[in-house]
């Protein structure tokens, strides 16, 4: 039986009517899904979980600038789309580990290469932005 874990809560249209989508439609469902790994947290996220499995904190002092609040909230939401697993170990204070499943790990693969791309051509694109704005400054005077 299909769940449909990916759409908000609340009354979906019909299975066919779902997958037979079109993304660049405004009500198509892939939108939600999109919606989440496309997200630079998420994708982060993801990445390093593809790695090795780790902890709440770990993955906090890991990526510089994301708040415990987005973490908690990124992490719930790739749970909920079973792209991440969560897993409490009986300790005082309980210790939480998270891991990717294996549908995790196929996307996990294809943003792995979207973050080595941002790295590999993070200089040209700040000089075409660069080339840009000098170019719209001097059009405006």
């Amino acid at each position: 039986h299909f769940k449909l874990t990916w759409l908000p809560q609340g009354n979906h249209p019909p299975m066919n009517d779902l997958l037979q989508g079109n993304p660049y439609s405004s009500k198509c469902p892939t939108r939600y899904v999109l919606d989440h790994i496309a997200d630079k947290w998420a994708a982060l996220i993801m990445a390093l979980l593809a790695q090795q499995p780790m902890r709440f904190n770990a993955l906090l002092r890991q990526i510089d600038g994301l708040s415990q609040k987005v973490l908690s909230q990124t992490l719930k939401r790739l749970e909920r789309d079973g792209l991440v697993n969560r897993k409490a170990f009986a300790t005082v204070p309980v210790t939480v580990e998270y891991s990717m499943t294996p549908l995790g790990a196929t996307l996990a693969e294809s943003l792995t290469v979207v973050i080595n791309w941002a790295q590999d051509n993070l200089q040209v694109v700040l000089d075409a932005q660069q080339r840009y704005d000098k170019d719209r400054q001097v059009a405006e005077e």
